[in-house]
């Protein structure tokens, strides 16, 4: 699809949750309050236990929610569907919309909308530009649109899923430390987290990316006006030791203009080995990774008992999505 197929919208405010989520659309971290936060977790539990007991449920049932995904994905989709069917509801799945709808005929990404508003109840929406789903939110007058990824923006429903992990494991979202590697430049993971935790207090951030690839500076200027403290390190030698958990992060190549630059610029920087945790992370640690893992960790890593990406991290996305749809569907 075009990039050009997209129109370039104001940046008008999306209507903030305030409790109350039913029909609201979720493009953005900033739509959420402590509270708001609070309620997905507490159902995201609940959730949990209808998973484990394999309890049938019909909380969407009679409703159909159109996964529309320009980007490859297999966490968010399989997450997001799972949720859906496990409530009792329907999806229409809508991979590669560019090669299987008429967005290959030249139809515009508004009419896209459209078309699939009128089918579902609510639409899911992954796209390679940043500001497609405030477009697409925009464009869907009757159904409330969930961004799951767009471009190097924000991916809310993950932080929801990462908030949720380091909640269940301290019992806090606040007086954290923590790490983030990776592509902190392009990584939408790593910009709604640093959203995320600047809703509580005195949490503080330790950033580790290639020169090339650090921290935007208004975005870096921006997360710091929200009362969170940043700190860029440029090696592993400069880690601290007294960290609460670890964020790992690939180097994303699909973000790059060619393999060639990724090899120069990326390729190899900073994996999470045992030796590496053995030196410097605490005992009582977790380490996370939105994944997919593309030589980040150390697959030896995986026995760590504070490696949690393939255990709760993973699943809490499937709860958290659960509880999402259950409250912006009205039948929480």
């Amino acid at each position: 699809m075009s990039m050009s197929n997209i129109a370039t919208y104001p940046s008008s405010q999306v209507e903030a949750i305030h409790g109350n989520f039913q029909g609201k659309d979720i493009v953005s971290l900033d739509q959420f309050t402590v509270g708001d936060l609070y309620m997905v977790f507490n159902l995201a539990l609940k959730m949990r236990e209808l998973v484990l007991t394999s309890e049938p449920s019909q909380i969407l049932a009679g409703k159909v929610i159109s996964l529309l995904f320009f980007e490859p994905s297999s966490r968010t989709f399989g997450s997001f569907a799972s949720a859906v069917k496990r409530l009792g509801g329907q999806t229409l799945d809508i991979q590669n919309p560019e090669m299987v709808t008429s967005v290959h005929k030249g139809e515009t990404f508004e009419d896209t909308i459209r078309v699939f508003e009128a089918y579902s109840d609510a639409i899911v929406l992954r796209h390679p530009r940043s500001g497609a789903a405030r477009a697409a939110a925009e464009a869907a007058r009757f159904v409330p649109v969930i961004n799951a990824g767009d471009g190097t923006n924000e991916h809310p429903t993950q932080t929801l899923l990462d908030l949720c992990t380091l909640y269940e494991r301290f019992g806090r979202l606040d007086h954290l430390t923590g790490l983030l590697v990776g592509d902190a430049l392009n990584s939408r993971t790593m910009h709604s987290l640093m959203r995320g935790l600047s809703l509580f207090e005195h949490n503080r951030l330790y950033i580790l990316a290639p020169d090339q690839l650090r921290l935007a500076r208004d975005d870096f200027v921006a997360c710091r006006s929200r009362g969170i403290e940043l700190i860029e390190i440029a090696s592993e030698r400069e880690i601290p030791t007294n960290c609460d958990f670890w964020y790992w992060t690939r180097i994303q190549q699909e973000r790059f203009s060619s393999p060639e630059e990724y090899q120069k610029l990326a390729a190899g920087k900073f994996v999470a080995t045992p030796e590496l945790l053995a030196r410097y992370a605490k005992k009582d640690m977790i380490l996370m990774d939105p994944l997919p893992r593309v030589g980040t960790i150390d697959p030896m890593v995986d026995q760590d008992e504070r490696a949690v990406y393939l255990r709760s991290q993973i699943r809490n996305g499937l709860y958290t999505r659960m509880a999402l749809l259950a409250l912006i569907m009205g039948r929480a």
